[in-house]
C-alpha cells in the first residue's frame, strides 16, 4: 500500500507525460466551490465534479483516494473481484492467483472514493512481467473527481488475454493509483496465470 510521491527515473510504471501539458495550481474544494461563479463552462465543469463546497470523507483517514476494490469482467460469468479497501486485504494478495483464460475478451473495472480534495487526472498503471521480463504495461486514464459520499466506478477498454503456449505460465503484476501531481494513492504486486480453463 502506498501514499506517496514518485520518483519517475527508473520506474517501470511512471505514467506517460504528455508534451507542453502543466498542471494547474492546486485549489481546496471550497477555493473550486467560489471560483468565477459567473463562468458558465466553469460552472458546468465545477457540476460534473459534484463540488458542492463541502470536502466530504472522515476526518481520520487522511486519503484522498480510497481504491475499494478491483474487478475483472468476463461475459457469461460473474466478475473476480479483488478487495484492496483495507491493508490486509491488499496484503492477502499476495498469496492469491487471478487466472484468466487464454484469448478471452475482459475487462477491468475499478471501485474508488474520493475524499477531502479535487484529484485531477488520476490513473491506473500496471507492468505485467513474466520471469522478471516486462511483457506489458497498461496506462488507463480515470479522470478528474471531486469528493462525494457514494463510490465511483470506471470500466476500462475490452482486453484479450494472450494465448497459445508461450503465454501459458504465471506473470507477475505491478499496480499503481497515481494523479497528475504524480502523486500514489495506492500501490500493490499481484499474481495472474494464463491457462487454458477459466
Amino acid at each position: 500500500m502506498s501514499d506517496h510521491k514518485i520518483d519517475e527515473s527508473a520506474d517501470d510504471l511512471a505514467p506517460t507525460a504528455t508534451s507542453g501539458y502543466k498542471v494547474g495550481a492546486k485549489k481546496t474544494v471550497e477555493e473550486l466551490a467560489q471560483l468565477d461563479a459567473a463562468d458558465e463552462s466553469l460552472k458546468k465543469w465545477k457540476e460534473s465534479l459534484g463540488l458542492k463546497g463541502q470536502a466530504a470523507g472522515p476526518a481520520d483517514d487522511p486519503r484522498k483516494v480510497v481504491v475499494l476494490a478491483l474487478a475483472l469482467e468476463v461475459d457469461g460469468r460473474s466478475d473476480v473481484v479483488v478487495d484492496l479497501s483495507t491493508p490486509d486485504a491488499i496484503k492477502a494478495l499476495e498469496n492469491q492467483n487471478m487466472t484468466i483464460k487464454e484469448g478471452v475478451e475482459y475487462r477491468l473495472k475499478v471501485k474508488f472514493k474520493v475524499q477531502h480534495d479535487v484529484i485531477s487526472g488520476l490513473k491506473y498503471l500496471h507492468v505485467v512481467k513474466r520471469k522478471g521480463i516486462k511483457v506489458d504495461k497498461m496506462e488507463e486514464m480515470l479522470g478528474s473527481y471531486g469528493p462525494a459520499a457514494d463510490p465511483y466506478e470506471k470500466k476500462f477498454l475490452t482486453e484479450e488475454a494472450p494465448s497459445g503456449m508461450l503465454a501459458r505460465g504465471h506473470y507477475v503484476v505491478k499496480s499503481r493509483f497515481v494523479d497528475d501531481d504524480n502523486h500514489c494513492h495506492l500501490e500493490w504486486t499481484w499474481v495472474s496465470a494464463a491457462s487454458l480453463c477459466l
